[in-house]
């Protein structure tokens, strides 16, 4: 569904118009209420979090050679602004 372009109601309007408010975000709907025509709060889709990630799942499947960072020498002092 494409996005909805964001809604703006009073305080009075989102009250009494709540459900139909939070049907409008569970279809991507954006909505700003306002108090004296000021934004005060946004009403806008829940998206829940992502699960946290597991650490140490390739554990002991990786192996890193002994020269992983070992650099030929000429590479080396270019990097070092040694290099002609």
């Amino acid at each position: 569904m494409a996005e909805a372009a964001v809604h703006a109601v009073n305080i009075h309007e989102a009250k009494t118009q709540l459900s139909r408010l939070v049907r409008r975000a569970e279809e991507g709907g954006d909505t700003v209420i306002c108090r004296d025509g000021r934004p005060v709060a946004r009403l806008i889709p829940y998206v829940a979090a992502a699960a946290p990630r597991r650490l140490g799942g390739w554990e002991g499947q990786i192996v890193i050679a002994d020269d992983f960072d070992a650099l030929p020498a000429e590479i080396d002092a270019a990097f070092r602004g040694d290099a002609p």
